[in-house]
């Protein structure tokens, strides 16, 4: 037998065999490379795209124009001002102001042109600054109004002439006088503190993300007041002191089918025991909260449990073996052990639950919300479903404003996740 190994022919097959062995490892590491370069691409593809679009929602333009606070025109009078100043005519001083800069327009039609150049914001604004210096009353001063979405996507250089005016918003005529204004050093792009500081908007310029922050923040909380003790103290449960019979296979099974069913389902579940049933309120942060509650808890039950039955069986011995019971075992030495799997499950799950929209939609949380909500009863939004509503939206402002929120959306996922990260190896260390 060693003679025939030895033999040209036999060495020929083996050194064959091994090269075809060699070549397949080969092509099997070139495709693992593939894959993972064509996964990296289209990720850098991705979040690329997303800054690009969402990178002007941060900046906004400003016009800078001669308006004067005539009493006359805003139909206040001095000793009254702080009375009258929230119904006062401060669209007619704006409308002046521009009128003052271009004298030469003309015609109804035209003049409303020219008016649309500046926010409906710039109201607000004017208003604010003559409540806080009532001096300002019958002067003249030059102020910095935020130009109108269509006018300040013209200054971002996101419309231009080549474009036929048919398919634009912002008219040949429009542009001149925005063309005229930026030569005249009138125009300025600032920080658009706006779309953290603001609800939403039908116009672009004044719609911000502040409502959805809030109703976001509210939603967490009440998912993680539900899902964080009731899914650990679950998960203890079935992993340290339940028995192993028929039934707790059944419930572990049932557990994991949870983490699988589609999230829509929780929300015609919430809809139909919290809203219909319980008459909770609609649109509320806690009905959303109890549903990414319900929807979250598999996912904490099955991380938490891998985490408790990785702990070393060692400790609890060595506990068990001091005189501690079962309880104190659990509690005072095999949960610490496992804390860092657990918070590390639990926030995951959390960053899940952030960024879900269809149960949230089915329970009402899709309102348009403009006030910040002050509590968990109150009607409030989110942000994956203020993404969904302005991705609705055909004006071009509110493109930016949903790739922007979605940035924002991406940075909080990212916080958690490194929180997570961080958590992990502070209590591994401890």
């Amino acid at each position: 037998m060693s003679e025939e190994l030895k033999s040209p022919e036999a060495t020929a097959i083996i050194r064959r065999s091994l090269r075809k062995r060699y070549a397949r490892e080969q092509r099997f590491r070139w495709y693992g490379r593939i894959a993972v370069a064509s996964g990296f691409a289209f990720l850098v593809l991705l979040l690329a795209d997303i800054f690009v679009k969402g990178a002007p929602a941060f900046s906004h333009q400003y016009l800078r124009l001669p308006v004067t606070f005539d009493s006359a025109v805003l139909g206040v009078d001095a000793t009254r001002l702080a009375e009258q100043a929230h119904g006062a005519d401060f669209a007619g001083i704006v409308r002046a102001g521009l009128r003052e800069h271009f004298p030469d327009v003309g015609g109804r039609e035209e003049k409303k042109q020219l008016y649309r150049l500046v926010s409906l914001s710039a109201e607000y604004q004017l208003r604010d600054m003559l409540l806080a210096d009532p001096q300002l009353l019958d002067s003249t001063v030059d102020v910095w109004l935020p130009a109108h979405s269509e006018a300040a996507g013209y200054l971002k250089g996101q419309v231009t002439r080549e474009v036929p005016q048919s398919e634009r918003r912002v008219n040949d005529q429009q542009m001149a006088w925005l063309d005229v204004l930026a030569q005249q050093g009138r125009t300025d792009a600032r920080f658009n503190w706006t779309f953290f500081t603001a609800g939403d908007s039908r116009e672009p310029e004044m719609a911000g993300i502040k409502a959805a922050l809030y109703g976001s923040f509210f939603t967490l909380l009440v998912t993680f007041c539900i899902a964080f003790p009731i899914g650990v103290l679950a998960a203890v449960y079935l992993q340290e002191f339940a028995p192993r019979n028929r039934l707790t296979d059944l419930i572990e099974i049932n557990i994991n089918n949870l983490a699988a069913v589609p999230s829509i389902v929780f929300g015609l579940l919430g809809l139909a025991v919290f809203i219909n049933f319980l008459e909770m309120p609609r649109s509320a942060p806690l009905v959303g909260g109890l549903v990414l509650a319900l929807m979250t808890l598999p996912t904490i039950i099955i991380t938490a449990r891998a985490a408790i039955g990785a702990v070393s069986p060692s400790i609890r011995e060595a506990a068990l073996g001091v005189g501690a019971s079962q309880l104190q075992t659990v509690f005072h030495h095999v949960v610490p052990v496992a804390m860092p799997g657990i918070l590390t499950g639990s926030i995951i799950g959390m960053a899940q639950a952030l960024g879900e929209t269809a149960p949230l939609l089915m329970i009402g949380m899709v309102a348009f919300i403009m006030e910040t909500p002050a509590g968990v009863t109150e009607p409030a939004t989110v942000l994956p479903v203020q993404i969904f509503l302005w991705a609705d939206s055909p004006e071009r402002g509110f493109t930016e404003k949903t790739s922007a929120a979605i940035i924002v959306l991406l940075g909080f996922l990212m916080a958690m996740n490194a929180l997570a990260i961080y958590l992990r190896r502070r209590f591994e260390r401890k």
